[in-house]
């Protein structure tokens, strides 16, 4: 099974340069003005990310995702969401990688079979980094006005977080 899903890659390339020579394509062609476009979107992207990046930071570094933690610990409480998951709700829809430390914090703090370790697991597959793909989808595609899109899609975290609680304490709790 190692061995197939070595050679997965070069054979769907392969596949599609047979493919390519048998429609009479000029592959190197194709291939030079896929990387053209790739690089335009890239450009078109860079500007999104260098202001995502600081802002992220300047996030964490501000002391907000700790008082917030305080705010909303006996609300998520009430609402069968364990305390220790506060921050990874709170840094998830921003920072994938502040998220992914948080849960790593709480996994290490609490064991991974405790109720806290696989409710942050839960969450972390489960949700999505909010900020982060609508800065990079909407920015490729030229979208100017999200309107409803941060709003629906901060509103499907919510309902991941509280998904990811109930069905873990369902089966764990």
């Amino acid at each position: 099974m190692s061995a197939l899903a070595d050679l997965t890659a070069p054979l769907i390339i392969g596949a599609a340069c047979i493919a390519g020579l048998c429609a009479d394509v000029d592959i190197f062609a194709a291939m030079t003005a896929g990387a053209k476009k790739g690089l335009r979107v890239v450009l078109d992207i860079l500007p999104a990310l260098l202001v995502l990046f600081p802002a992220i930071y300047m996030l964490r570094a501000s002391g907000l995702p700790d008082v917030l933690c305080g705010l909303l610990r006996p609300l998520l409480s009430a609402l069968g969401i364990p305390e220790e998951t506060v921050l990874l709700i709170l840094l998830r829809p921003v920072s994938g990688s502040a998220a992914l430390s948080a849960a790593a914090d709480i996994i290490a703090r609490c064991g991974p079979d405790s109720l806290a370790g696989r409710t942050a697991a839960v969450m972390s597959g489960s949700s999505e980094t909010t900020f982060y793909v609508i800065a990079v989808y909407f920015t490729a595609a030229g979208v100017r006005d999200s309107r409803w899109a941060v709003p629906a899609a901060l509103f499907a975290d919510l309902v991941c977080f509280l998904a990811s609680a109930w069905v873990c304490r369902l089966f764990w709790g």
